[in-house]
């Protein structure tokens, strides 16, 4: 059997099995361990199988993801999220929608010391709704902004599928975390402008409009600022070359536990939880890059990439006609596939193509996570959606669903963007490391 065509019937196979609702990194590990088997025998293959697991828990790029995993969640049950929320909704009063570029401004400072978008949406949901519902807002509307702020954590630094992104395509961890930062800000601007547009050509939907003092302001400052400064020190120390993104995240997770106790936000059982979650957690990706190594060492001996690529150069199909083809492939996979699921399936087959055309693949990689990101929030499966609704049974998922839609233009901006001035992304890579 010619070996690009078994690979095709592979990656069928797995997008079948997922489809089915097997567990993703039982389908990454069954295909990749049949395809192997295949290709290149059982001895080989039950070799490479027992060198996996070493490989991926010694991988020093991965050592990252529990201790960001952690700072996330000791950020969660030290109740950061609300400290945030008070403050950016009496600095951000004053005008009509406040209270809802309020929710996305929390989110986006949330996202800064957390990396989990659906810990994020849980989190903002349990904070900011009731305020939003207190204040008449929409529920829809108020969803709306919950769900597409959540999203932005998974492009803010420090960012738990940037971390994978970078050891399943071999990219420096760094420069992504730093291309990372201006899409994300970006991202959250477009988001506030939608709110905003929103909250005046529906002004039923965002009826209260609060105002506070110079004085309160200042003062609201007081408690939030400490984890704002925890997020410069670690993230600006990356980028500054003084840490490497493990040693950050060391300092990071630490310093959330400092400021917890600290502000009395923290008590041994709270500590003990957030170590338990991020346990979990960790050990639930760390399985799947195992399964998706397995897969991507199958994919590279198909040669499905050069096929797929070959393919494109006889239909003299050009790098951005490819670019968009990808762009529309991501949007049906986000109807049936979790973020981190997509790019451990994806980046193997579609890196090699898009850098023979001449794309950088640290901008690639952006574009990867701004796709997912919509996954997370356009219906029907959006899973962030469903975390919300989980969160509030009491509010339709069918209000749910209108309130993101409008949400949805300021990705497809941003990436049109990114096509025009890919500095967006690369930018402050090349400052920092050239």
């Amino acid at each position: 059997m010619n070996s690009s065509f078994l690979g095709a019937i592979g990656v069928l196979a797995l997008f079948v099995m997922l489809f089915l609702r097997v567990p993703v990194w039982i389908a990454l590990t069954l295909v990749g361990f049949i395809g192997n088997a295949i290709l290149s025998g059982l001895r080989p293959t039950f070799a490479l199988a027992g060198t996996v697991p070493f490989d991926v828990g010694s991988a020093y790029t991965l050592s990252v993801v529990p201790l960001f995993v952690l700072m996330g969640e000791v950020a969660s049950e030290s109740r950061l999220s609300g400290e945030l929320f008070k403050g950016a909704r009496v600095i951000l009063s004053g005008f009509r929608g406040g209270l809802a570029v309020a929710t996305l401004a929390a989110s986006a400072l949330f996202g800064a010391v957390s990396g989990s978008s659906l810990a994020n949406a849980a989190t903002m949901t349990r904070m900011a709704l009731p305020e939003l519902r207190k204040a008449g807002y929409d529920d829809g509307f108020a969803t709306g902004c919950i769900a597409a702020g959540g999203s932005t954590d998974i492009l803010i630094p420090p960012s738990i599928i940037l971390v994978i992104y970078a050891a399943i395509a071999e990219l420096s961890l760094p420069k992504l975390l730093a291309a990372g930062l201006v899409p994300g800000l970006v991202l959250t601007a477009l988001y506030m402008g939608v709110a905003l547009i929103v909250a005046y050509a529906k002004p039923h939907y965002a009826p209260d409009v609060e105002n506070y003092s110079l004085r309160e302001r200042i003062a609201s400052l007081r408690e939030p600022w400490q984890f704002m400064a925890l997020f410069v020190v670690t993230i600006g120390g990356i980028y500054a070359g003084v840490f490497s993104p493990t040693e950050a995240a060391s300092i990071g997770a630490f310093g959330a536990i400092v400021l917890g106790v600290i502000g009395r936000r923290l008590g041994v059982n709270d500590i003990l939880r957030a170590i338990e979650n991020s346990v979990v957690v960790s050990g639930v990706l760390l399985v799947i890059v195992m399964g998706a190594n397995l897969f991507s060492f199958f994919i590279v001996q198909t040669h499905l990439p050069e096929l797929l690529l070959d393919t494109a150069r006889a239909f003299n199909l050009p790098g951005v006609v490819v670019m968009m083809m990808i762009i529309f492939g991501y949007i049906v996979l986000g109807c049936f596939l979790e973020g981190i699921g997509m790019v451990l399936i994806t980046v193997p087959v579609f890196q090699p193509i898009i850098v023979k055309f001449g794309y950088d693949p640290i901008w690639f990689a952006i574009i990867v996570v701004i796709m997912v990101e919509v996954g997370l929030i356009h219906p029907p499966v959006g899973m962030n959606l469903f975390v919300i609704q989980a969160q509030a049974p009491d509010v339709k998922i069918g209000a749910i669903y209108r309130g993101i839609v409008p949400f949805l233009i300021a990705p497809f901006i941003l990436i049109v963007l990114m096509f025009m001035f890919p500095g967006i992304a690369l930018w402050l890579p090349r400052l920092f490391y050239g």
